[in-house]
């Protein structure tokens, strides 16, 4: 009896291992390659909280790898899968977020290099003080 019943006690530890591993393993979160940039002009932001709320808006996105937002100029870049998501869809979960935004440009990786001098997801330093300028206010008409 003892035998029988610590086989069906071992059993039941294996299935629940399995069980939770495959529930973790369908929880991580697999790293998203990019295989194109889109470039985004966007108005409307004025601050840090801004770029934080686009970020964080297009990195629900399935597909999407890498974002960067340049309150000053204007500028959403996004390094996404094409697989995944569309350009528009980008643009539309941006002014979901409440901000204007249409498609400027569409690059490869290796173009937006080529362009910028830098691999997308290495933005410039950012400076310090408010929203992440270097001089001392947020909003319309404040200068850095």
């Amino acid at each position: 009896m003892k035998c029988s019943r610590l086989k069906l006690v071992n059993g039941m530890i294996i299935v629940t291992v399995a069980v939770l591993l495959t529930v973790l393993a369908f929880r991580v979160k697999t790293g998203v390659s990019a295989d194109s940039v889109a470039i985004l002009k966007t108005s409307g932001m004025t601050c840090g909280s801004c770029s934080k709320l686009i970020s964080t808006g297009l990195e629900t996105v399935k597909g999407v790898a890498v974002t960067e937002v340049d309150v000053e100029g204007g500028w959403v870049i996004v390094g996404y899968n094409t697989k995944a998501v569309k350009p528009d869809t980008l643009v539309e979960k941006v002014r979901e977020s409440g901000f204007s935004s249409a498609v400027y440009a569409v690059l490869t990786p290796e173009q937006f290099k080529q362009t910028t001098g830098r691999e997308i997801g290495k933005a410039a330093e950012q400076g310090s003080g408010c929203c992440g300028s270097k001089g001392g206010g947020c909003g319309p008409g404040k200068q850095s």
